[in-house]
């Protein structure tokens, strides 16, 4: 699937992920491949991703929107 995570200040991430952790409003969720289309309010927390190379990273956000749909999660934060 697809994941981007923009700011107001750059694309910290745009590339295939195979998963995807993101602290949403009602507690933390996972995205794979083929996930249901939704849109989520998030917290501050953690965002953990897992490239195609296996490798996990982890970004540190305030809050922002996730959206999923089509294979394609689009997270702005703040």
């Amino acid at each position: 699937m697809t994941l981007e995570i923009i700011s107001a200040r750059e694309v910290m991430f745009k590339g295939e992920a195979e998963m995807v952790t993101l602290p949403g409003e009602l507690g933390s969720f996972t995205v794979l491949k083929n996930h249901a289309s939704l849109i989520s309010v998030l917290v501050a927390g953690k965002v953990v991703y897992r490239n195609e190379q296996g490798e996990e990273k982890t970004i540190n956000i305030k809050g922002g929107l996730a959206d999923v749909d089509n294979n394609v999660v689009s997270v702005c934060i703040y």
